[in-house]
């Protein structure tokens, strides 16, 4: 199969991932804004529910790069359009997707922009999972101590609880690859229990940034 050819049908199998993300971005987690809000959850609490089901429902599917796509030109877009769906909604506010989007942050655009980043750099140095497994850990992992946090307190902020479940799904996700994965994840998950310049930058960059360096630099030294 030629490149164009492989291109081809990595655009045919991408339409059911795109369908399934936007339907989680526009459809999933609006009903379940609604849901928790008519229950009594705070808006703050439901948004960032909301935000967290997104990064492991949709951004999870980060995973499956290695498996379905030889060439980066299809996920790397794809995370580029996304990028430019929520960025697109944020400029215009009166098109913001409340259910998920805040005024105080846009941090959902950090996420996808670096997914993209990260998936370029793997592809770069010749080994997707050097892009994935950051983007995973960011993904899942930070997806899933947010959910903790967020059941433990009900508003957004730091604990160890939520690192020890990141810490967990981490080392899981980086033992695809062997050592230097599982000690990236383990690093992924201290980096995001700190803020950095007063929280001025976000951990959706500090997370998958230090996990990258950290896989690629032992990887090198295990010879993987």
């Amino acid at each position: 199969m030629g490149v164009m050819e492989r291109i081809i049908f990595e655009l045919l199998i991408s339409i059911p991932i795109a369908i399934w993300t936007l339907f989680v971005m526009k459809v999933l987690t609006k009903k379940l804004y609604h849901v928790l809000r008519d229950r009594g959850v705070e808006h703050n609490v439901a948004v960032y529910y909301n935000r967290k089901l997104i990064h492991i429902t949709a951004g999870g599917l980060v995973l499956l790069v290695p498996f379905l796509y030889t060439e980066p030109l299809v996920p790397i877009s794809l995370s580029l359009i996304l990028t430019a769906i929520v960025a697109k909604a944020r400029m215009e506010k009166k098109k913001l997707m409340y259910w998920f989007q805040t005024h105080e942050n846009d941090y959902e655009v950090h996420f996808t922009l670096m997914t993209a980043v990260m998936l370029a750099l793997g592809y770069l140095l010749g080994n997707p999972w050097y892009g994935v497994l950051p983007a995973a850990f960011m993904a899942i992992g930070d997806g899933v101590t947010g959910l903790i946090r967020n059941a433990l307190f009900k508003r957004r902020t730091k604990s160890w609880y939520g690192n020890i479940g990141m810490l967990i799904v981490n080392v899981l996700i980086g033992s695809l690859v062997g050592l230097p994965g599982i000690i990236a994840g383990i690093v992924a998950a201290i980096v995001e229990r700190f803020e950095f310049l007063g929280g001025k930058i976000d951990d959706n960059i500090t997370v998958p940034l230090c996990s990258f360096i950290v896989l690629v630099l032992l990887s090198r030294i295990f010879n993987i």
